[in-house]
């Protein structure tokens, strides 16, 4: 009786034995293969070098967007390149680079030159910008119609005013020759600066000046030009023209975005020409996402998709 025991008493040590071993090597297997799969995760984007476009308009928006991207992912360095519009559009048509963002889709020549190439772009709208009228706080002008932005555009009204916008081969400057259907702007009183910034300083120390930006610049500004925002006002615009005209002034924000009311608008977009999932759209799938949007959203632009707020309710029970 008591060698049975013992000989039952073995076998059920066998047993354990061979469980813990299945159990540890199962256990082993799965490590390995998490790891595995989180080494994978990791080198789509970080084992290569990108560089991505940037319309420099939109500089104050990519850096706060690439500054929190590079905190979740700190092996990721992609390379950006600001620049005018025109100059990163014909670095995509060269296969300079492969990645944009800029404030219009390609046209069909460009889609043409790309396809010859064997190329075809990806396109994603992720935010709307506002063109934003500034002016000097000691000037009168608070409100204008678009009508009369057109004809300012187009010499057609006294100049005795000095409009200024960023350099000639700016988005914004091929926004505003679409806008007010002049193939030139060369006015005497229409001159172009640098950047954004110098706009927003430009206007700040002359009262007669009325400067055009885009809206994310007039949001929280750095330190650099941040004195020169206090010294500036938004002018309001009517849309006096064509199907859409209204009675009402209103000035670029979120709300005005939103519901259409604000005029002078521009869509966002990621444009990708790699054909891979690499660290380019990894970027723009960031900016897409929840959290890039809700980066957009404290910009003062607005963003593709609105991100949402998660509110808990607790009812409390009186004692």
């Amino acid at each position: 009786m008591i060698n049975k025991i013992k000989m039952e008493g073995s076998r059920l040590n066998l047993v354990t034995f061979t469980l813990t071993i299945l159990l540890a090597g199962a256990a082993f297997f799965e490590s390995c293969h998490h790891e595995t799969k989180k080494t994978e995760d990791l080198s789509r984007f970080v084992s290569q070098t990108t560089s991505i476009g940037v319309d420099e308009s939109f500089r104050p928006i990519v850096d706060e967007e690439l500054y929190v991207f590079k905190s979740f992912h700190e092996k990721a360095h992609p390379n950006i390149i600001y620049a005018p519009e025109n100059t990163i559009v014909n670095l995509l048509l060269a296969d300079s680079i492969r990645v944009l963002l800029t404030a219009r889709d390609l046209d069909p020549q460009e889609y043409q030159q790309l396809a010859s190439k064997n190329i075809h772009p990806s396109v994603t709208r992720f935010a709307v910008d506002a063109v934003a009228l500034i002016v000097n706080q000691a000037s009168n002008d608070t409100t204008i119609t678009v009508s009369d932005i057109k004809k300012m555009l187009n010499g057609n009204t006294k100049q005795d005013k000095n409009i200024v916008f960023d350099n000639p081969n700016s988005g914004l400057v091929r926004y505003l020759k679409n806008f007010s259907g002049s193939k030139d702007l060369k006015q005497k009183n229409v001159f172009s600066l640098k950047s954004n910034k110098e706009v927003i300083k430009y206007v700040s120390e002359h009262p007669n000046a009325i400067g055009i930006t885009g809206f994310s610049w007039l949001n929280d500004p750095d330190k650099d030009y941040a004195d020169a925002l206090q010294k500036i006002k938004i002018v309001s615009v009517r849309n006096d023209t064509g199907k859409n005209a209204s009675r009402e002034y209103f000035s670029p924000s979120q709300n005005t975005l939103a519901l259409k009311q604000y005029p002078l608008t521009r869509n966002l977009y990621f444009i990708n020409c790699t054909g891979q999932y690499g660290l380019g759209m990894e970027f723009a799938t960031f900016v897409e996402g929840d959290r890039g949007q809700r980066i957009i959203l404290k910009s003062g632009i607005l963003p593709e998709i609105i991100p949402g707020r998660e509110i808990n309710i607790v009812k409390t029970i009186k004692k």
